[in-house]
């Protein structure tokens, strides 16, 4: 997990490393341990205020492709020196008229292990055409629960945050660990 104060100098060298003339804002920096994706804003296309919902989605989309080609080059050296520098792959978004669009990113593996009520709740997910296989199945309910739960997720985030602070002011680990309480002999 990453603490505040290193998702803020991640942003901070992506701020500073962009183009002026890639993203209207830098909106988001999100890191795991496999990937860095970055979101900024692009502006909306100038539209007439009495244009349809089909005509402005369709606006915003073409934008949103428009910026994806123009500005492919740059964001693949900013994407390269990143990936040398900080030992993650990159991914872009964008947000535009109210849309966000993830380019591609990465879709890691993980493995767990479900007990039979967990996979008879999977199963019927594709069973019932929810899912194509229990992997896509397990990513929904996952995507599910973050939908309702962003706030207890956010909690919890700076909970954690709180507690690797508290870990690096401590004394030095492997000094605690090399430390012994009772006595050797058995006497």
């Amino acid at each position: 997990m990453i603490t505040k104060e290193q998702n803020e100098k991640l942003r901070g060298w992506f701020t500073g490393r962009l183009p002026d003339d890639v993203f209207e804002s830098l909106v988001e920096v999100v890191v795991d341990r496999e990937e860095i994706t970055v979101i900024g804003r692009v502006p909306e296309p100038r539209l007439a205020e009495d244009v349809s919902a089909a005509e402005r989605e369709a606006a915003v989309r073409g934008r949103i492709q428009e910026f994806r080609e123009r500005t492919r080059e740059s964001r693949i050296e900013v994407a390269r020196e990143a990936e040398h520098r900080f030992g993650k792959k990159v991914s872009w978004g964008v947000e535009c008229g109210g849309e966000r669009t993830l380019f591609t990113h990465v879709a890691a593996p993980v493995m767990t292990r479900l007990r039979q009520p967990e996979r008879q709740v999977l199963d019927t997910l594709v069973a019932g055409g929810v899912a194509r296989s229990r992997s896509d199945a397990l990513a929904w309910c996952v995507r599910l629960v973050q939908r309702h739960t962003d706030d207890w997720l956010a909690e919890l985030r700076e909970s954690l945050e709180h507690v690797q602070r508290v870990r690096a002011q401590g004394p030095d680990t492997e000094e605690v660990a090399g430390s012994s309480t009772g006595d050797a002999e058995d006497g």
